[in-house]
Parts: C-alpha cells; sequence; structure tokens
C-alpha cells in the first residue's frame, strides 16, 4: 500500500503566497508523475500541475507564470509553490502519484486533500 500526505494548506490574502508539499510512502519501487489537483465547490477536479521523475512540467494555463511544481525524487516529495493567489485559486487542493509498485503494478494514488483559501 502507498499513502500520500499532504500539508501546507491554509488561508491567505491575494497576492499572497503559499507552499504545499505530499510525500508518499509504503511499497513503492518508482514514481513516474507526480502532480497537483484542485477542485472548487460545485466544480470537477482540475489539473494544476504535474512533474514527471525526470523533471518535464506541465502546468494548467490558469496558474502558469504564478506556481511551480517541483520535486525531490529521493524523498518522494512533491511541491507547488504558489505566487500571487487569487480569489478563484480557492479549492481542495490534492497530491496525485503514477506510482509503480514493489509488486510491479503501475497504480494512482491520491492524497485526502488540503484546503487553500484566498480570501479577496
Amino acid at each position: 500500500q502507498v499513502q500520500l500526505v499532504e500539508s501546507g494548506g491554509g488561508l491567505v490574502q491575494a497576492g499572497g503566497s503559499l507552499t504545499l508539499s505530499c510525500t508518499a510512502s509504503g511499497s513503492i519501487l518508482s514514481i513516474n508523475v507526480m502532480g497537483w489537483y484542485r477542485q472548487a465547490p460545485g466544480k470537477q477536479r482540475d489539473l494544476v500541475a504535474t512533474i514527471t521523475a525526470g523533471g518535464t512540467t506541465n502546468y494548467a494555463e490558469s496558474v502558469k507564470g504564478r506556481f511551480t511544481i517541483s520535486r525531490d525524487n529521493a524523498k518522494n516529495t512533491v511541491y507547488l509553490q504558489m505566487n500571487s493567489l487569487k480569489a478563484e485559486d480557492t479549492a481542495v487542493y490534492y497530491c496525485y502519484a503514477n506510482v509503480r509498485t514493489v509488486a510491479r503494478s503501475l497504480v494512482d494514488y491520491w492524497g485526502q486533500g488540503t484546503q487553500v483559501t484566498v480570501s479577496s
């Protein structure tokens, strides 16, 4: 089994910054893609950013230039630095990992979610 544990959410004023982190642990052989998704009330869960093991990144258009995703492969940890936050960034942020388990299965895992609230 694999667990993803997120931290770093909270309340921030518009224009402020927050950093989210997510650490994967458990029966991990390797991790391919890690990333962040978010879900606002009444809306679907949408991609925020992803990063491959090799460091290739992908961002939603709405966060380009404001958010930066990074990862520490040795620590199985992914980070999301969020700057110039806007009210519309308010959502529950979910960590995602595509994991090759020790059983050689390729499985998608999700964190429990962390609330980010941006006050205007």
